[in-house]
């Protein structure tokens, strides 16, 4: 007796329906997992474990402007000593939570570590892009509550362009909000008053959009020269104009290549065209440090 089997892909039909004759001629494969269990499974356990940070509910204690589209803000991390400790070098980061919604957002923690274990406070700079989490971030209060995952990153490794006497030269690159790290790391301290140059090239579209103006003194102090560059200045700007891998280009004066380290953070087109002038003249790639 003839039997007709259904031109059906992957579909199943029961052995025991089958005369004898044609069991016999079926070719035996075994029983794979993807017969078992569907994918759409494996997706849903994959899914579950995508989200397994710890979140540690904070809440915020300032958040005022720092410029135009950039806002301060500082939370409140002293119930949670265990969160503060962990933040050990400057270029660390976290995950950050606003209520009712679930993407988080990335920052880079804007103050020194030493700043939490003594006040208990994490500060940000914080741009806010519209439909993005930030922006729902800063248009929070005082008191509202906000959720931290630990502490990431390995931050700016500046053992590697210790100590000063054997790396003078430290050239700081920063754009935008990326300026927020490199807070944390000038008043961290790293040696500037130790070595001969230590340069800070800021970049910002105008003065209204370039944050810790009110700190620059500080930093100069500290032995940091601070090179402010505005892409769009007004008529008024007699300082360096367009972008800092271009002021940087204009100025070059590296003494010793081998002398000089080099810490970058802000836009990418920035760090690969300052990482790309700076290998070019001699500086090890291994000098340049970043924090992501």
């Amino acid at each position: 007796m003839a039997v007709t089997m259904p031109a059906l892909p992957n579909a199943y039909v029961s052995p025991s329906h089958l005369p004898m004759s044609i069991l016999r001629r079926l070719p035996l494969r075994p029983l794979t997992v993807r017969h078992r269990f569907p994918r759409r499974r494996f997706a849903t356990l994959a899914a579950a474990r995508q989200d397994t940070a710890v979140w540690t509910p904070t809440p915020i204690s300032l958040i005022e402007p720092a410029a135009e589209s950039l806002f301060h803000i500082s939370i409140d991390v002293s119930d949670s000593p265990d969160l503060a400790a962990s933040y050990t070098l400057p270029g660390q980061y976290l995950q950050l939570k606003v209520p009712d919604v679930d993407k988080p957002s990335f920052l880079a923690i804007a103050s020194p570590p030493s700043l939490a274990t003594t006040s208990g406070a994490f500060e940000f700079l914080v741009k806010s892009v519209a439909g993005s989490t930030a922006e729902l971030l800063c248009g929070l209060k005082k008191g509202d509550v906000v959720e931290l995952s630990s502490v990431m990153g390995n931050g700016f490794n500046i053992d590697k362009i210790d100590p000063p006497a054997d790396y003078p030269t430290v050239l700081i690159f920063a754009t935008g909000s990326g300026i927020s790290p490199i807070r944390s790391l000038i008043e961290s301290g790293f040696g500037a008053e130790k070595r001969s140059d230590v340069r800070l090239y800021y970049g910002a579209r105008n003065l209204q959009r370039m944050a810790y103006q009110e700190r620059f003194k500080d930093w100069e102090s500290s032995g940091v020269k601070v090179v402010p560059v505005l892409s769009q200045p007004d008529e008024n700007w007699s300082g360096e104009t367009g972008y800092v891998q271009a002021a940087f280009a204009k100025a070059k004066k590296i003494g010793s290549p081998k002398g000089t380290g080099a810490v970058l953070c802000g836009q990418k087109q920035m760090a690969e065209e300052v990482t790309s002038l700076l290998v070019g003249d001699g500086v090890s790639s291994e000098k340049i440090l970043k924090n992501f």
